[in-house]
């Protein structure tokens, strides 16, 4: 709330007209990862309206006055698609000039990850006529810069995949090797040697070994693994001090 004392530095002379000022309008976009079908997929909803009516989109909009922009992001995330509680870090602006044929708008990017569970809360709402989940390799035309976005934040999924425990967010609770191996090949988008994978990421120490075993394959059954509590933990504080 602006001060009426002129000593404030939030005072707010009464000369001063806000209007004299170009005012962008800020929107906020949420790239939304799961690891489904072995496949790595991404949130997208088909827009209702006009611009790009028909086209689909990364799920987003205007900001409001009131909210933070990471509020704003969880809002309409939650308002075009129904998920909720989910892990987001912001990722990059993007505000070239023609990006938005209805005026200059600047757009706040975030990434999101969920686990398969938690995919199938998706339903489309508000100003999405429906909200799917697509496969990284088979994309649709997208509406704006969104294609533009979306390659920005495989890549920085990629970058953080190498070097954090960031694959628990992908994974169900525990899994075996060859299933947290499956994440990365298919995210890194390369096939990983089965040996030199398994050495590196148990060097890590950010796994540690369960007493259960995956049963109803054809080959023996195979331990069951789960990320270290400290490993999830370093991985939570880097999302809160990035």
């Amino acid at each position: 709330m602006n001060s009426d004392t002129p000593s404030d530095p939030r005072y707010v002379p009464s000369t001063y007209d806000p209007g004299s000022f170009d005012r962008p309008s800020v929107t906020v976009d949420v790239v939304l990862f799961a690891f489904r079908d072995q496949q790595l997929q991404v949130l997208l909803v088909r827009r209702r309206n006009w611009p790009y009516q028909g086209y689909w989109a990364i799920p987003g909009g205007f900001i409001q006055m009131d909210e933070s922009l990471e509020q704003s992001a969880l809002r309409e995330l939650q308002e075009e698609t129904g998920v909720e509680d989910v892990y987001l870090e912001q990722l990059y602006t993007f505000g070239e000039a023609e990006r938005d044929p209805r005026t200059r708008v600047i757009s706040i990017a975030y990434f999101a990850l969920v686990g398969a569970d938690q995919a199938l809360q998706v339903r489309g709402g508000d100003d999405a006529a429906e909200a799917r989940w697509w496969s990284m390799a088979s994309l649709p035309p997208l509406a704006f810069d969104h294609d533009r976005i979306l390659r920005y934040a495989h890549q920085r999924l990629r970058w953080k995949l190498e070097y954090t425990a960031l694959g628990f967010l992908l994974l169900p609770e525990t899994f075996t090797l060859s299933e947290l191996q499956a994440v990365y090949q298919v995210v890194l988008g390369e096939q990983l040697d089965k040996r030199n994978f398994r050495r590196k990421i148990l060097s890590t120490g950010v796994l540690e070994e369960t007493d259960a075993y995956r049963e109803g394959s054809p080959h023996r059954p195979a331990r069951l693994y789960r990320f270290t509590a400290a490993a999830i933990e370093l991985e939570q504080a880097r999302r809160r001090f990035p």
